[in-house]
């Protein structure tokens, strides 16, 4: 069993970008789950709204998010109305959606959760582990777990993998935007990538005009970003699972580039 997972989608570029090749993406690794980051596909980069999560479920399973999830209007009733659009599980209690679905393809039934990590994020969640070991203990079996933890700090994200090393699939780190050159299987049969990277332009920071985060970063001052023009890139990872232990067996990172 094969499962494709996408970094973050920055805006319409990203969003066309993802579109244009995904299709051909999935066709070629025989793809039988994709899941992709959407937090930052609305226009500005910020946050999801309800065509670009449409465009992502035409050809993804699942779409996680992050700290972005709610920046953009009407966000109660589209994590209240679609089921395979998750938020972190971890949030604080009493957030609108969840964080947990379980998808199923023909014999194969995957389980995504989507977490985010409390080591400078500047956001207010529960802690991580504790939701995960909940979420462990209560859920019926699967042939698989896919895990977004969606963190800053490559050692958070390194930590929580290993210490969920063989109960798990596979972790994929999101929200650096920058592709980690540590796509591995664990000693025990997780699979485990840092930071999967983004879908979007490249020539940036982070998707973001450069002058823009120059500005904000140099200066310290209030500054409203865009998303870049110029080519894009789609960052990605290919989990190989069996399915009979829900072990993984093999990570290929994906990096494509106009």
């Amino acid at each position: 069993m094969r499962v494709l997972c996408i970094g973050d989608v920055v805006g319409e570029r990203g969003l066309k970008f993802y579109a244009s090749h995904v299709s051909a993406l999935k066709k070629k690794y025989e793809a039988d789950f994709t899941i992709v980051n959407g937090e930052n596909s609305a226009p500005t980069g910020t946050g999801i709204i309800k065509p670009g999560l449409n465009s992502l479920l035409t050809y993804a399973d699942c779409v996680t998010t992050g700290n972005h999830s709610f920046r953009q209007r009407g966000w109660e009733t589209l994590y209240d109305d679609e089921p395979f659009l998750l938020r972190p599980e971890n949030m604080m209690n009493g957030v609108v959606g969840h964080g947990v679905q379980t998808v199923s393809h023909g014999k194969y039934t995957i389980r995504v959760i989507n977490l985010i990590g409390l080591t400078f994020m500047g956001f207010s969640s529960n802690n991580p582990y504790d939701v995960m070991d909940r979420i462990l203990r209560d859920s019926d079996p699967v042939n698989a777990t896919i895990v977004d933890f969606h963190a800053e700090a490559t050692s958070e994200k390194q930590a929580f993998a290993w210490n969920y090393d063989g109960r798990i699939s596979a972790v994929f780190g999101t929200h650096t935007h920058v592709p980690t050159a540590d796509a591995r299987v664990l000693p025990k049969g997780t699979g485990f990538i840092a930071d999967v990277g983004m879908t979007g332009p490249y020539q940036s920071i982070l998707g973001v005009v450069p002058s823009l985060a120059i500005r904000k970063m140099r200066y310290t001052v209030p500054t409203r970003f865009s998303v870049a023009e110029g080519p894009c890139e789609l960052d990605a990872v290919v989990f190989d699972i069996d399915p009979s232990n829900g072990l993984c067996t093999g990570v290929e990172q994906v990096i494509i580039r106009e």
